[in-house]
């Protein structure tokens, strides 16, 4: 077979990051009538980039399968919520948006983000692929055009005078398979004087904190920043600031402009984050070698717990059904012989079954009625709001345990 080539440079990939075996794509929940209907399983391989050092799976499920029924809506998280609310006012004020503005979202969801803007009287346009997700923002009454965003897209808003003061990408940039084409896009929609923000996993977390977890066949890419930097300066676009976020088990958002818009200089944080990626050797093959048996000693710790709870006579149960804990299991080979089923607050997964594992979903009741011994909190980035959610399970002596970076009994 041959190799893959780098969606960035074009560089053929031969290092590998992580091999996580077969899998189904992470979002093709499985309902009760399909559950004797064959899956479809793709290799799951994280390569690097030795010329660039962009980390990246193949595509073998493309983004129009992906997304045109999506069960990811960022509304049902509190604390997302409170971050887009907190973003919006930041942004508003250091920007100087008013009525006289437009904020552009790629990738709105269901209108979590821009609701705040409307609130505050700032002109908002969405653009999300998933016709499901954006019938719910259009609800809300954000406007939301279904499709997906790339240099076509951009094209068609420029004609349209549509384009952004400030230009919004949360946890999409590793969704795109066309990298180019989709930041060559963004290059078009911005307003020459406009600025656009990023969110994505910092790729530094992913290898610090052993979230190999993150890694999906719908994650297309894994970006530290200094390769960001390098694919929006090959589009012409400068980064001129950073924030380290807690979100997803630690994040970075990317504040950037046109490379001709000097009015905006560097900031110290990215000179400092460069020198800390720098130091951390993310500019050297041996530190994307190494990871992989931190993988599998992690995969080792889990099927350790579970089996040993097993035998011990006690329940394991799950809560949440994140795309995160379809890699997991289908990784560590984890069935309803080790954990009995899992619970979600949406009730677009409630009544499905994990693909591949074929774990249940359960609202969140299921718990309360079942009282098992361990909770295993699958989205373990929202950790702290999950066990303050579900605190009273330690009425009848439930303990939380997390999966990453390795499992672990929570105090």
């Amino acid at each position: 077979m041959k190799n893959p080539s780098c969606r960035f440079c074009g560089t053929p990939l031969s290092l590998s990051f992580a091999d996580l075996g077969m899998s189904p794509p992470s979002n093709s929940y499985l309902k009760p009538g399909h559950l004797n209907r064959m899956e479809r399983f793709f290799p799951l391989h994280a390569w690097v980039c030795e010329s660039c050092f962009l980390v990246q799976v193949e595509e073998f499920a493309g983004p129009a399968e992906i997304f045109s029924d999506y069960a990811y809506f960022s509304s049902f998280s509190d604390s997302w919520l409170k971050h887009a609310e907190a973003y919006v006012e930041a942004t508003t004020e250091r920007f100087g948006l008013g009525p006289d503005s437009r904020v552009v979202e790629i990738a709105s969801n269901d209108g979590y983000l821009l609701q705040y803007f409307i609130k505050r009287g700032i002109p908002v346009l969405g653009i999300e692929p998933a016709a499901n997700v954006a019938a719910v923002a259009q609800r809300k009454g954000v406007p939301t055009s279904v499709e997906f965003f790339g240099t076509a897209a951009a094209e068609n808003m420029l004609r349209d005078r549509q384009q952004a003061d400030l230009l919004v990408a949360n946890n999409v940039l590793a969704h795109v398979p066309q990298l180019n084409d989709f930041v060559r896009g963004m290059g078009l929609v911005l307003k020459p004087g406009g600025v656009f923000t990023v969110e994505f996993p910092h790729l530094l977390n992913l290898l610090q904190e052993n979230q190999f977890d993150t890694i999906y066949h719908e994650h297309f890419s894994y970006f530290s920043f200094t390769v960001a930097e390098r694919i929006f300066a090959a589009h012409g676009m400068t980064l001129f600031d950073v924030e380290e976020l807690p979100t997803h088990g630690g994040s970075l958002r990317i504040y950037g402009r046109h490379a001709a818009n000097n009015s905006l200089p560097v900031s110290e944080r990215v000179v400092a984050l460069r020198e800390r990626e720098r130091r951390a050797g993310l500019d050297r093959p041996e530190t994307y070698r190494a990871f992989a048996e931190r993988v599998r000693k992690t995969k080792r710790a889990l099927l350790k717990f579970l089996i040993e709870a097993r035998e011990a006579g006690k329940q394991v149960v799950g809560y949440g059904a994140p795309a995160k804990s379809v890699t997991l299991f289908n990784y560590c080979g984890v069935r309803t012989d080790l954990l009995a089923y899992t619970v979600d607050r949406s009730p677009h997964k409630q009544g499905c079954f994990l693909p591949g594992v074929r774990i249940p979903i359960y609202p969140s009741e299921r718990i309360w009625e079942t009282k098992p011994d361990y909770v295993l909190i699958l989205p373990w980035n929202l950790r702290d709001e999950i066990i303050e959610q579900m605190s009273d399970i330690r009425a009848w002596g439930g303990r939380f345990v997390v999966p990453i970076p390795e499992a672990r009994v929570l105090d």
